[in-house]
């Protein structure tokens, strides 16, 4: 069975999370306290992480700092309506996607069932191409390892960046939409902020494009969306 931690200080509302998480047929467990929930995390027992930003002890960012390149399971974030600032902030350090309180408890199972889907994709796509490594200029990948190297230089990547990456390498000179590229990734086109792909963008280039701010691969095409040209 999925097993989910879910890291929230509000009894209420964790409790609220477990009862729908369950009944979609989940295993739950729940943590209130910020360090027990770094400490549960680095356990790597469990299949999806539904972290709070505002918690006791240590809040979910630095959380997301200590775990990120440890924990190779989709991290959803919660956060405060309206606080951009923690959904960038988390983002940034790798979590996989956000959703914002108060919502809705059917969005929260969508949510959870769309990124375990798609870890589930990426993770059957690398088993199948074990052998496949995509080379475009300096810029190599390697699908079964998720290792990124750019002239010859480890590239630090985050989940959703590395996924990112993937499929506009494997998609060469074609033009995709935000709407397109977060259906693809994120795996669900009722939800969500598409702004969360520019977000993206904007570190893939920062950490594989030789001057960001004029970028060689990942081009935007205004009006349309993002490219990758080789």
């Amino acid at each position: 069975m999925t097993k989910i931690l879910i890291i929230e200080d509000d009894e209420a509302i964790a409790t609220i999370e477990q009862d729908f998480l369950e009944i979609n047929g989940f295993e739950t467990e729940i943590v209130t306290d910020g360090h027990q929930g770094l400490k549960k995390a680095l356990s790597n027992e469990y299949d999806l992480l539904l972290l709070d930003v505002m918690l006791p002890g240590m809040d979910g960012i630095e959380i997301m700092k200590r775990i990120r390149d440890k924990v190779m399971v989709p991290i959803l974030l919660v956060t405060a309506k309206g606080d951009e600032l923690d959904k960038l902030r988390g983002l940034g350090l790798g979590a996989d996607d956000y959703i914002s309180k108060p919502f809705s408890p059917s969005e929260l199972v969508a949510r959870v069932k769309s990124n375990l889907a798609q870890a589930e994709r990426l993770k059957a796509k690398g088993e199948k191409n074990t052998s496949k490594i995509l080379q475009f200029g300096e810029i190599e990948i390697s699908p079964d390892t998720m290792k990124v190297t750019v002239a010859g230089e480890v590239a630090q990547l985050k989940h959703k960046e590395f996924e990112l990456l993937l499929f506009l390498m494997e998609n060469p000179e074609h033009v995709f939409s935000k709407e397109a590229i977060y259906e693809r990734i994120w795996g669900m086109d009722a939800f969500g902020d598409i702004r969360t792909v520019a977000v993206h963008i904007n570190r893939l280039r920062e950490k594989i494009e030789k001057n960001p701010s004029e970028p060689q691969h990942i081009q935007t095409v205004w009006g349309a969306g993002y490219r990758f040209m080789p």
